[in-house]
């Protein structure tokens, strides 16, 4: 057993902006189940929003983020979001953290779909999450006991207070950290699904350790394809950034014709679930897509991960055409948080995209995800430092002995069925049969997690996460962002601000 002031599960830029914005004199565990570095915001190649143009201002950065969300945000969370962004940033660079610059040493402004503006900061061309990670990590690391490989079974919850996990190392031993502050920064859900941008560890541990525990989750639907993730023989092999299309590529299929022209008023730039939806379509009809970039000055200079990624997949850039597919990049809901990140359970919180605070509504404006993580991981470390410590009861634990294995289907499989069923255009008979199938699979499962192997837990959390996943998107009777149903074929309808409140408690708080 080992105590902590706080223990933070997940080593992605939310996870690291908590631990660098808290008090040097509390005792900090991180905890993640591979590598240190393994985590999507080390994947993350597009930039960090805000507002750094005069000829900008933080009411337009808000009105795209409403306006990509379909209205369906939380208001005062955008409202926070774009206005201390700017400011932190600046904090941040005080402190040593650069981005690119021109020859005047003026940061460089890139725009992505959905902005009126440019306002997109970049760091090292197209790495600018593992930048701002490795940045915050050299603030950070020296105060922080790095646990790697160590994957959390349960969340310990008395009486209503999260007071530790219990974890389990990749040579099987169990062990156990009590903490004042639980804080879930355990990245998105992207894995799983069979075409996804995220790293193969993103399969929506946080989701299924909140609800196993109690949490509530909300919006869980709304999971956004990125339109651009680069193809090879029919497979997803990585993600070229939207920042690309921002600089002039265009989208064409194989006679070259734009297939965004006439689809929507920004075309190219329009929100992703407009665009991911036209590929679709446009695939589902048996068209092969592609990214034209003949339009993008210095394309191998600007984006060295992309141009090193199509070189490795055999990717013949002279042609200028990359050829690119929609896959899960990221999820709008998540574990139900207020401004602080603080859930319905004392002292447990969620950051990052394991929560959901509002800020995104029901479609991310690009590049605001890191900007979440630095406002609202700023955010937690300050609820947390406001909070008196209280006495921690050890809880005994004693392992089952598990002589059965469930039977469970294979990761594969799952990922295939998240794809069909509820991938980026859904319906009730698609959604129905996933939901059945899912519940069996947990029938399968009685009690806590301890005791059974590495593989079973993974793949347990695995379909709990898909679960609560599908349920929620057939309880959503619409089309709205990135949760699109073709039996609701109308998508995103300006309704009133009070149905779409009904329409949230409806769907959205499930509970063990």
């Amino acid at each position: 057993m080992q105590v902590y002031d706080v223990v933070i599960i997940g080593s992605g830029l939310a996870a690291w902006m908590t631990a660098h914005s808290l008090p040097k004199n509390k005792t900090v565990a991180m905890l993640t189940k591979q590598s240190r570095w393994s985590s999507n915001s080390m994947l993350a190649q597009g930039g960090v929003a805000a507002v750094f143009s005069k000829e900008d201002h933080w009411s337009s950065h808000y009105r795209d983020t409403m306006t990509a969300g379909c209205e369906y945000n939380n208001e005062q969370a955008v409202e926070y979001l774009v206005k201390r962004g700017p400011a932190l940033i600046h904090e941040l660079m005080r402190s040593g953290l650069r981005f690119d610059c021109n020859e005047h040493n003026e940061v460089l402004l890139g725009r992505e779909g959905a902005h009126t503006c440019r306002r997109i900061l970049h760091a090292g061309g197209d790495a600018t999450g593992k930048a701002l990670v490795s940045f915050l990590y050299q603030q950070a690391h020296h105060y922080v006991d790095m646990i790697e490989y160590e994957k959390v079974q349960e969340l310990i919850v008395t009486d209503g207070r999260c007071v530790g996990v219990w974890t389990q190392n990749s040579a099987g031993e169990l062990s156990a950290y009590y903490a004042q502050h639980v804080v879930l920064a355990t990245g998105g859900c992207g894995a799983l699904y069979s075409y996804t941008s995220n790293t193969p560890e993103a399969v929506g541990n946080g989701l299924s350790l909140a609800y196993r525990a109690g949490a509530e989750l909300v919006d869980l639907e709304f999971i956004q394809f990125h339109p651009t993730l680069l193809v090879q023989n029919g497979k997803a092999v990585g993600l070229v950034s939207e920042a690309v299309r921002g600089e002039g590529a265009v989208l064409v299929n194989g006679h070259g014709e734009r297939i965004m022209k006439g689809v929507h008023e920004l075309e190219d730039l329009a929100p992703r679930d407009i665009v991911s939806r036209e590929i679709y379509k446009r695939m589902t009809n048996g068209e092969q897509i592609f990214l034209s970039i003949k339009n993008v000055k210095n394309f191998t200079k600007r984006f060295p991960t992309i141009t090193s990624l199509c070189r490795t997949h055999g990717i013949n850039l002279e042609k200028q055409l990359i050829p690119v597919m929609p896959g899960a990049h990221f999820h709008m809901g998540g574990v139900k948080v207020n401004m602080f990140g603080e859930t319905n359970i004392q002292r447990l919180y969620a950051v990052g995209e394991a929560a959901c605070s509002g800020v995104h509504g029901a479609n991310r404006l690009a590049s605001n995800s890191l900007l979440e993580g630095l406002v609202f991981g700023e955010l937690v470390a300050k609820r947390i430092t406001e909070r008196q410590d209280e006495p921690i009861i050890p809880v005994p634990f004693s392992v089952p002995f598990r002589q059965e294995v469930p039977l469970l289907p294979s990761k594969t499989y799952v990922q295939e069925m998240m794809m069909s069923h509820v991938g980026i255009v859904r319906s009730h008979s698609s959604l129905t049969r996933m939901v059945r199938l899912l519940e069996e699979c947990l029938k399968e499962v009685e009690g806590n997690l301890l005791g059974y192997k590495h593989e079973t837990i993974e793949c347990i959390h695995m379909i709990t996460a898909a679960y609560v996943i599908a349920k929620s998107a057939l309880e959503r009777e619409e089309s709205r962002g990135a949760h699109f149903r073709s039996d609701f074929p109308a998508a995103c309808p300006r309704w009133s601000k009070q149905k779409i409140i009904r329409q949230k408690e409806k769907v959205l708080a499930w509970k063990v």
